[in-house]
């Protein structure tokens, strides 16, 4: 399985790539960002790209991979619902356009959140927008499409958030991270499930077309 990543600098995606390269199922991954990640791999090839708005320069680059794992997202915090929607709906779109134009056997895969609004009606502007994004990806061309609404991921293997906010909330939250576990089951995962999630997804196929993170942390087990 070729495999394209996006967001693999973020916490997710650094966890997502980590999977990736561990599969023995996984031939290749070509990571999509802004920056590179500093990794060396045999398996990893990377493309630094601007503008995120615009794939048109690069497309011959993204065409004849089966799967798309799209970990890229940014915080809603101190945003109003166009910036967000900017960020969050269009880069998404224009990559998926371009990736469901190049190739028709593409699984899309999508980190959305918990508590994203399908009915894109509800009072959390983020979760709107996100449920937009979703029902947008989910009525695209693909071979298929799927949205992952992780709740709590608690970060393995030297994973660290590549924002400062985030970073320390995690140094404070960690250590109570097993306890979350045990009580509330069904909000709580880890970037490694979320990995393998993905990958068994893209390779098998999901009961769902909309996982929450229960159903994520079960495929990833």
């Amino acid at each position: 399985m070729k495999v394209i990543l996006f967001g693999a600098t973020g916490m997710v995606g650094q966890g997502v790539l980590r999977e990736c390269l561990l599969d023995p199922e996984v031939e290749s991954v070509l990571a999509v960002g802004r920056r590179a990640t500093g990794q060396q791999h045999e398996k990893l090839r990377e493309l630094v790209h601007k503008d995120f708005f615009d794939f048109s320069s690069v497309e011959g680059e993204l065409t004849g991979y089966d799967a798309c794992f799209f970990c890229l997202g940014v915080s809603s915090a101190g945003m109003n619902e166009k910036d967000y929607a900017h960020v969050t709906y269009d880069i998404t779109i224009a990559a998926a356009q371009v990736l469901a134009r190049r190739n028709p056997g593409l699984t899309f895969i999508y980190v959305s959140g918990a508590g994203t609004d399908s009915t894109e009606r509800g009072r959390m502007m983020w979760a709107r927008v996100k449920g937009k994004t979703e029902n947008a990806l989910l009525g695209m061309p693909f071979k298929a499409a799927y949205m992952f609404r992780p709740a709590l991921i608690q970060p393995l293997h030297g994973i660290t958030s590549s924002t400062r906010m985030t970073r320390a909330l995690y140094a404070v939250a960690g250590p109570l991270f097993p306890v979350v576990k045990a009580l509330f089951p069904k909000y709580a995962t880890t970037t490694e499930r979320v990995g393998r999630a993905m990958i068994r997804s893209a390779k098998n196929g999901a009961p769902s077309h909309v996982l929450e993170n229960r159903e994520i942390d079960n495929l990833g087990a």
